[in-house]
């Protein structure tokens, strides 16, 4: 039950960086580098639930 919790929590991360990568690429002005972390921080926990689910 743990761990399952665990994903959900990993997959609202994920579903919320995805919302905050495309406002960012909406504002102007933002940031190349800060963007471009944000889209890492994203993989990484695509590839944790990734690893999890199997």
């Amino acid at each position: 039950m743990a761990l399952s919790g665990h994903l959900e929590s990993l997959k609202k991360k994920h579903h919320d960086m995805s919302e905050a990568i495309e406002q960012a690429q909406r504002s102007p002005g933002v940031d190349g580098l800060e963007l471009a972390s944000m889209k890492k921080q994203k993989m990484r926990l695509k590839e944790e639930i990734t690893r999890l689910s199997d």
